[in-house]
């Protein structure tokens, strides 16, 4: 089949135009695939009842502890093999938490550092199992790995009541995806390449939905600012009446966005999952490093199993914590509530996800890469948020989507920001480069943000009366 150049005229060009929809995925779409040539993957023949994807086959069954702890400290590229380095820090804070408990910048700050290492091995666990599934089930499954961190953290905020940091970090979360990871993305690929072209597929339905799970995330905060600017002016309604409202909006708009993202997970998975394969087949061919990952030791499946199954409890005891001394650290060590959830929260709860999405961006899969950011982004509004929400439902509390207005405003103009950089389809090392620059005036602005009084009067009361 004779590939399409510059060569080829108006025909050509209108191709080009289209490409997200009409033209062959596999076929290379800039200079940089050509020099490329792809890496056609010789796939091996599978024994078994389960096929597995040859990217992912490890000659192996059940468990070896040697050939798991080399493998697992290996990782997938020299970034996380850096982060691996971190290690010594998880039992360091496990042990500081229970003989030095008074000491709680130190606790804070070891079990910030120690959450690094388990996100990473929760992100390579979910990699390695990724690997053995088709493209689109694999993303999505490690899409949702990736995500524990974020859940375990959720769950333990609200246990502890920590409404606002949560509310903070939801959209910290988005904001920490939308702009640093996928601005350091751009960067790598940009780095290597003039240019870096992904696909329509991927983009232009990202975008449209976080736009849309950013427009419903902000309609309890418009309620309930409107309600409480005109109450006792031109409404008749009470401040607690309104809050009752907002909790009740919340709610309902939770339902809907776990609706909208149950419809967009079957649009990937059942209607559409050929068109995104195809994409994701075009990735792998021009993975720079594909012949690299083929001639890996890979872990089985049990061995899968077992990180994931360690990486969790890991993260459940130091997410404990880490929340147990937010409080202390608000009154005690100058931090703000709005910066601890806006910024520091999801750094941490996002730092697998990050260095997977780069070291894609970096071995020329710009289109994974933008799949597990926007495919986080989007996981994280339309289905952990909401149920957050319902969990806080079910337990009586009163979670719901009443943002500070300050961080609402942020994420509507961060996703219009981010979905004008992704409307051309391709990017370069400037546009990564202004994405940074935008989430580190956000983080400045955070930092400054003072703490709110409510947020605040339970920090005293927790650091108080309630925890050691």
């Amino acid at each position: 089949m004779a590939r399409s150049s510059a060569h080829d005229g108006p025909l050509a060009r209108d191709r080009e135009k289209h490409r997200g929809s009409s033209q062959d995925p596999t076929l290379p779409r800039t200079r940089q695939d050509v020099s490329n040539g792809g890496h056609h993957r010789q796939h091996r023949k599978q024994k078994g009842p389960v096929k597995v994807k040859p990217a992912g086959e490890s000659g192996r069954t059940g468990v070896n502890p040697f050939k798991f702890i080399k493998i697992v400290w290996k990782s997938t590229s020299y970034l996380s093999r850096a982060v691996n380095i971190l290690w010594p820090f998880v039992p360091a804070a496990i042990a500081v938490k229970y003989t030095m408990p008074d000491s709680h910048v130190l606790i804070f700050s070891l079990a910030y550092i120690a959450m690094i290492p388990c996100a990473n091995l929760i992100g390579f666990a979910g990699q390695e199992l990724a690997r053995k599934m088709p493209h689109m089930a694999g993303v999505l499954v490690e899409t949702t790995i990736a995500s524990i961190v974020e859940i375990v953290l959720f769950i333990v905020l609200l246990k502890e009541g920590q409404y606002y940091v949560i509310k903070a970090a939801i959209l910290g979360s988005i904001l920490a995806t939308m702009l640093l990871c996928l601005g350091l993305c751009f960067f790598a690929a940009g780095m290597r390449h003039e240019e870096a072209t992904f696909d329509g597929a991927i983009s232009e339905v990202g975008s449209g939905l976080l736009l849309i799970a950013g427009l419903g995330l902000a309609i309890p905060t418009i309620f309930h600012t409107s309600l409480n600017a005109a109450s006792g002016d031109s409404v008749d309604i009470s401040v607690q009446d309104i809050t009752t409202k907002t909790t009740q909006i919340s709610r309902v708009v939770s339902i809907l966005l776990l609706i909208a993202y149950a419809v967009f997970v079957w649009f990937q998975m059942r209607t559409h999952h050929g068109l995104y394969d195809a994409v994701f087949e075009h990735d792998e061919n021009r993975d720079r490093d594909g012949h690299k990952d083929l001639a890996k030791e890979k872990l089985t499946l049990t061995e899968c199993i077992l990180a994931l199954a360690v990486s969790v409890a890991l993260v459940s005891i130091i997410a404990i914590a880490l929340v147990h001394e937010i409080p202390a650290i608000v009154l005690q060590g100058g931090v703000s509530d709005p910066f601890m959830g806006l910024i520091l929260v999801p750094l941490v709860e996002k730092a697998a996800e990050h260095l997977t999405a780069i070291d894609e961006a970096w071995d020329n899969q710009i289109n994974f890469a933008l799949a597990h950011c926007i495919g986080s982004t989007i996981q994280t509004a339309m289905l952990n948020a909401p149920l957050v929400v319902i969990a806080g439902w079910g337990l009586n509390v009163p979670m719901d989507f009443d943002f500070e207005i300050f961080d609402i405003i942020l994420l509507i103009l961060a996703i219009i920001t981010v979905g004008n950089f992704l409307r051309d389809q391709k990017s370069n090392y400037l546009e990564g480069f202004l994405c940074v620059i935008v989430y580190v005036a956000i983080a400045v602005a955070a930092f400054y943000y003072p703490t709110p009084i409510v947020a605040y009067e339970h920090a005293v009361h927790s650091a108080g009366g309630g925890g050691h």
